[in-house]
């Protein structure tokens, strides 16, 4: 048993240093377009922020989803970030499924470069229209007399430029058109849609999305409409933006992909076959990369 154990530990410990060396090579080509992916993160955040700044309490707008689902209430409204923790911890793991489990279908690297692109253009549009209007909040936090509804002149710049992380994210107030909540959750479940395997998640995947969205407006962190947009909003920047990104190599047939340079083995056993080629007067050509 000891031995068996030891001997799977080996190859596991083989098969993360081989995926770590493969998007290592993927993360020197592509490493650009994740940092401003990350940096698009912490604008979408400043401005949120900003948009605080405007806001103006008033009375809760009349809502269809207001009136249809109970209010959940202060003490219960946990549940729907539960739920997107749940769903967000759950897509980044998957992501880095390739390091462990022999059955690949997927790049890390490029994996993440797509879904920052679909989050980049989606809060973008997102930043447009909380901008354009501002709606009076329907959150508790953000209601007439409460003193997180309203924020005073900032005194500095540096009090704008860190957002007052954690507390001036998690009480934000004036972003609602549309849910950030959802972009999130609804470019995970897309993007799981189209490369994940198992056809059991991905029904789970559609339904933790729907009862998101119900959580969402019963507990009046959004109104219906925030959703709504979000819904064909996200649908509609992702099927357009996935069509302008070249496509993902599939792994799935298990021979290495087009896409990465040769390992050192193959480049060495390729060097002398075409040295054998031109010593017989045979050309051929001395690299084979192919540009990512």
């Amino acid at each position: 048993m000891t031995l068996y154990v030891a001997r799977e530990a080996s190859k596991l410990w083989k098969r993360i240093c081989k995926e770590v060396s493969i998007e290592i090579l993927l993360l020197a080509e592509k490493w650009k377009l994740l940092l401003a992916g990350l940096i698009f993160q912490y604008i979408h955040g400043l401005a949120a922020r900003g948009v605080h700044y405007f806001h103006r309490p008033g009375p809760t707008l009349q809502d269809v989803g207001f009136y249809l689902l109970p209010e959940l209430g202060k003490e219960r409204a946990y549940i729907s970030e539960t739920v997107f923790t749940f769903v967000f911890f759950s897509f980044v793991l998957w992501t880095f499924h390739p390091f462990i489990f022999q059955s690949k279908k997927i790049y890390t690297v490029l994996l993440w470069r797509r879904v920052l692109a679909f989050l980049v253009a989606s809060q973008f549009l997102r930043i447009i229209t909380f901008y354009s209007t501002q709606l009076p909040g329907p959150n508790y936090h953000c209601r007439e007399g409460s003193p997180l509804a309203t924020l005073p002149r900032p005194e500095s710049v540096l009090e704008v430029l860190f957002i007052n992380f954690p507390s001036g994210v998690i009480y934000g107030c004036g972003d609602l058109i549309f849910s950030s909540h959802m972009i999130f959750t609804l470019v995970f479940v897309l993007t799981y849609q189209k490369y994940g395997t198992r056809r059991d998640i991905k029904l789970l995947a559609w339904l933790t999305a729907v009862t998101q969205s119900l959580l969402i407006i019963a507990s009046r962190k959004h109104y219906t409409v925030d959703v709504v947009v979000a819904w064909y909003t996200v649908n509609l920047v992702v099927f357009f933006v996935d069509k302008k990104l070249p496509e993902l190599p599939d792994r799935t047939n298990g021979t290495p992909s087009p896409l990465l340079p040769l390992v050192t083995k193959d480049k060495d056993s390729r060097t002398k076959e075409e040295h054998h080629k031109l010593l017989n007067g045979n050309s051929g050509d001395t690299v084979d990369w192919i540009q990512l």
